[in-house]
């Protein structure tokens, strides 16, 4: 027998085996958000570390700079401050703030949907009208009112974003719970003697944690918008800190003679919540079985 066929015999090696299983499973689109949020997260969290200057130094003498210089790669704004690294200081506000309210938006949605679904009655009839009143309230004007009528801070910021959407989390929430508390599983523990904190923490909540993962990633994007509109309008992440929002508002007025000011940070932006929405839509597919 040749060698030639000797090699078209050859059992596929582990390593390509695995390659082609994920580019199976993992579209090339998601695939490239999945790098882009890694490389966001990296950003974050090494921020200190890349930022190559202070995000209040300046530098008079280079104004305005156009980008492609050695020594500012994303030009100058009107002060003469690094664009690049008033944008890694942008990346991890903006990701910190859409984060944490995310986190303060699950669980406080999840927390009432399981109060509804245990107690029932004028308990549940009180968290539906609460999330139907949520539902209906413009969220952006009520943040307007509250930031201009306390002041921004980034706390008052966080919580403000946490109270988005968690209407969603406590209608799912409350409606997985029923459904489960219906099963087998929830009730053979009940007979057991579980408390309802057990019941629902060891046990509904992992069953229903997958469909509250993809309404996070759903919502993620969604605060990273509002905060950056706030922001935009002078009302969210105040001076000198900086936000993605906070670029794109101030670098509105230099759009004609500067537009890397503005474009920068709205480039981010965009594939930023782009690439979470692809992955939160992937992650649907995946983990829902109804859809499979």
């Amino acid at each position: 027998m040749s060698s030639a066929n000797l090699t078209d015999t050859q059992p596929p090696r582990p390593a390509s085996a695995l390659l082609k299983r994920i580019r199976r499973q993992v579209p090339v689109s998601v695939g490239l958000s999945l790098a882009w949020l890694a490389l966001m997260v990296l950003v974050a969290a090494f921020a200190d570390v890349l930022r190559p200057y202070g995000i209040t130094a300046m530098d008079l003498g280079s104004r305005l700079s156009p980008p492609g210089s050695m020594t500012h790669w994303l030009g100058t704004d009107e002060l003469g401050r690094d664009v690049l690294s008033r944008l890694i200081q942008s990346i991890r506000v903006s990701l910190v703030i859409a984060f944490g309210a995310t986190i303060i938006s699950a669980v406080f949605g999840t927390a009432l949907g399981f109060a509804a679904a245990q107690f029932r009655g004028v308990v549940e009839h009180l968290v539906l009208v609460l999330a139907d009143f949520q539902a209906a309230l413009p969220f952006l004007i009520m943040s307007l009112a509250v930031l201009a009528f306390f002041g921004s801070s980034m706390v008052l910021l966080v919580c403000l974003m946490g109270f988005y959407g968690w209407e969603r989390y406590a209608r799912i929430a409350r409606g997985l719970a029923i459904s489960a508390g219906a099963q087998g599983y929830a009730a053979s523990v009940v007979q057991l003697g579980a408390t309802p904190a057990r019941v629902y923490f060891r046990h509904i909540l992992p069953n229903v944690a997958s469909t509250l993962i993809v309404s996070m990633t759903l919502t993620f994007p969604e605060i990273i918008l509002m905060e950056s509109g706030l922001s935009f309008l002078g009302l969210g992440v105040q001076p000198p800190e900086t936000s993605l929002g906070n670029m794109v508002g101030f670098g509105r007025e230099y759009l004609t003679r500067a537009p890397w000011i503005m474009l920068a940070p709205a480039a981010v932006i965009m594939l930023t919540t782009l690439s979470i929405s692809l992955v939160g839509d992937w992650l649907r597919d995946r983990l829902d079985p109804t859809i499979r």
